[in-house]
């Protein structure tokens, strides 16, 4: 069967939308840009076998689909920026085989600018063709959002903005087969930039509470009890909640490309949301003196390293810094998670406890680092010696909240 889709990366935004253009009946091939983070179970791998999804490895296949979505990812590059390397061999390898009437939409998360400076470049040079007049090029910023049960592909509303309104209208058609909704932005550049605002407002909202978690801490206030009043208020306010660090694929942005003008709100969260990992490590440090013990030499135990509940996925979390911190404080470090069946640490594998209770109750200190539907809080808090709740998720008085 001819793929009818070709979904170019098959990491955290590929995949997710290649799952879903094979539930919508799209015959679908997918083309890996590389080492990615990601991966399906071999129910799900199945499934979409006989729906219709395709793994390729020649790219000359890429040149036999209508619709051409590049997902590749842009992880934070040394200069702090994105890295738009993979988007680049992505573009490369999709235009030596582009055809006239194709359409060709970035998902990648990227500055403003990009698919008309960098990418529309790059396809038309290796191409010979013309954006907006031989195939169509469009933008559509991700909004995955990976285990959530109530928000799908196919009820999140899906931005486009297109080249010019031809391209816009035939990114429209493609992902009105797989959502309920699109709306149009006026060009790529606001697709993009709804990309950047989206990603950016998680981040300085999430830097917000972890300040107020720091000070309702120094002021004896209980600030989950704050945000639980707070947010019975209907206008104005979205409750945000704090964490041992912000984790996962969507990389806040400080300088919006070319102009080089810096968004210093975004950098403050940044600086707030990266010190969290020693934050915690400091509060576990005092709780272990306050109860006349040594960080050093203390068995400590994390509960969850991945980045979110109920997912095996542990990118940009704030677990291996946190294991690191307590290492070198000479903490004895072990760790439980359900969806993690090794974890190493500055190069050497961290000890996995097989009983979350058993580990518990034998450690001198338990950190909560993530609420996975399987951990039993209520028995965990009678159970552990001493416990740190980062998440707010243990009953309230069983133990010391972040």
């Amino acid at each position: 069967m001819p793929a009818d889709l070709a979904v170019i990366g098959l990491g955290p935004y590929g995949l997710p939308l290649a799952q879903a253009a094979v539930a919508a009946g799209i015959p679908t091939l997918g083309y890996r840009t590389g080492p990615e983070p990601g991966s399906l179970s071999p129910a799900e791998l199945r499934r979409m076998l006989s729906g219709g999804f395709r793994q390729a490895t020649n790219p000359a296949e890429l040149g036999r689909v209508r619709t051409a979505v590049i997902c590749a990812p842009t992880p934070r590059g040394a200069d702090g920026g994105l890295d738009l390397g993979r988007v680049e061999t992505a573009a490369r390898t999709l235009a030596g085989r582009l055809r006239p009437h194709t359409t060709v939409i970035l998902e990648s998360p990227v500055p403003p600018g990009t698919t008309e400076d960098f990418l529309r470049p790059l396809l038309e040079e290796g191409s010979g063709l013309r954006a907006g007049r031989d195939f169509h090029l469009a933008y559509s910023p991700s909004r995955v959002d990976p285990g959530n049960r109530v928000f799908t592909p196919a009820n999140t509303p899906k931005v486009i903005g297109g080249l010019t309104p031809a391209c816009t209208e035939s990114a429209a058609a493609f992902y009105g087969r797989l959502t309920d909704k699109v709306v149009r932005a006026r060009g790529p550049r606001e697709a993009e930039t709804v990309q950047l605002l989206e990603t950016n407002y998680r981040h300085v909202n999430i830097a917000l509470v972890n300040e107020m978690a720091a000070l309702c801490h120094d002021l004896g206030i209980d600030l989950w009890d704050v945000i639980r009043c707070a947010e019975t208020k209907p206008f104005g306010f979205q409750a945000f909640r704090p964490g041992p660090g912000v984790g996962g694929h969507a990389v806040p942005q400080e300088l919006t490309a070319p102009t080089g003008r810096t968004l210093r709100l975004v950098e403050l969260a940044q600086q707030v949301n990266s010190r969290m990992p020693g934050y915690v490590v400091q509060r576990a440090a005092t709780l272990l003196n306050e109860h006349g013990k040594s960080a050093r030499g203390a068995r400590v135990l994390l509960l969850g390293v991945t980045y979110k509940p109920d997912l095996a996925d542990q990118q940009a979390g704030p677990a291996q810094e946190i294991a690191t911190r307590l290492m070198e404080l000479g903490a004895s470090v072990s760790y439980h998670d359900p969806h993690v069946p090794s974890w190493n640490v500055l190069g050497r594998p961290v000890p996995r406890a097989d009983s979350f209770y058993e580990a518990a109750a034998d450690a001198d200190l338990t950190i909560l680092l993530q609420q996975h539907r399987t951990y039993d809080l209520q028995g965990l808090s009678v159970k552990a010696q001493l416990l740190l709740d980062t998440r707010g998720a243990t009953p309230t008085g069983a133990a010391h909240r972040l």
